[in-house]
């Protein structure tokens, strides 16, 4: 049976999971991540929320973080979940679990979890947390590394079903030419939802893959299109 949400649409459009599938650049860190080693991490992501929070498909999950291979792989683990993604300013409006980065761990006071992204390359423990928030690793690293879906809510995001939030996609990954195994650089934010839809899902649903540099980071990006080979670049 297919898998129906979106994130198996997405992992279904990757060709070779051994292959770099997102990579990201920041000020002092460089990290890539095969399709298989980003499917673990949503999937215990996507165990975390169904199997310790007790989320349900059509439940909403906020994600208000910057971007980085951990806020993708969020997004990936709740839609797997088959939750309702709240991007940014939408986070804390339905949203039972929230996760945000040591930056914004008080402005979700109505969540029953605010779980903290580390932001380090490989999701470490961020120090000094208030007792009321979460680690990201201590909280979903125990869990496993495969994951069966249950179902799909109404919407993945932006009111759209799944198939509504492909098709979209799909759309302007047309419009911004990205190609299937297409390496794709960008500097391009995900910090709405429109924002995530057109630059991150955008590439996966085609097929691309994605190498994100950080534009605060003030990188040298043809040095970064040479050395990770890509065919396209978006600022």
């Amino acid at each position: 049976m297919a898998d129906p949400t979106l994130t198996g649409a997405l992992l279904a459009a990757v060709d070779d999971r051994a292959r770099p599938l997102l990579t990201y650049y920041g000020a002092a860190q460089r990290i890539g991540l095969s399709g298989a080693t980003l499917e673990n991490w949503a999937a215990k992501i996507a165990n975390y929320l169904r199997d310790e929070v007790g989320l349900f498909p059509g439940d909403a999950v906020g994600v208000a973080a910057p971007e980085h291979w951990q806020t993708a792989a969020v997004l990936l683990g709740s839609w797997w979940a088959g939750l309702r993604v709240d991007i940014g300013d939408d986070a804390a409006t339905e949203a039972r679990v929230v996760f945000t980065d040591l930056a914004g761990v008080d402005a979700y006071p109505d969540a029953e979890e605010t779980v903290v992204l580390p932001l380090d390359p490989f999701a470490g423990r961020t120090p000094d947390l208030p007792p009321f928030a979460a680690d990201f690793g201590d909280t979903v690293r125990p869990h496993g590394d495969h994951f069966s879906p249950g179902g799909v809510g109404g919407e993945a995001m932006l009111g759209r079903s799944v198939d509504q939030t492909l098709a979209a996609a799909r759309a302007s990954a047309a419009a911004d030419g990205i190609a299937a195994g297409a390496r794709v650089l960008s500097t391009r934010p995900w910090r709405t939802a429109d924002d995530v839809l057109a630059h991150l899902v955008a590439p996966m649903a085609v097929g691309a893959a994605l190498v994100y540099a950080d534009p605060a980071a003030d990188l040298d990006l043809a040095a970064i299109a040479d050395t990770a080979h890509t065919d396209l670049t978006l600022t």
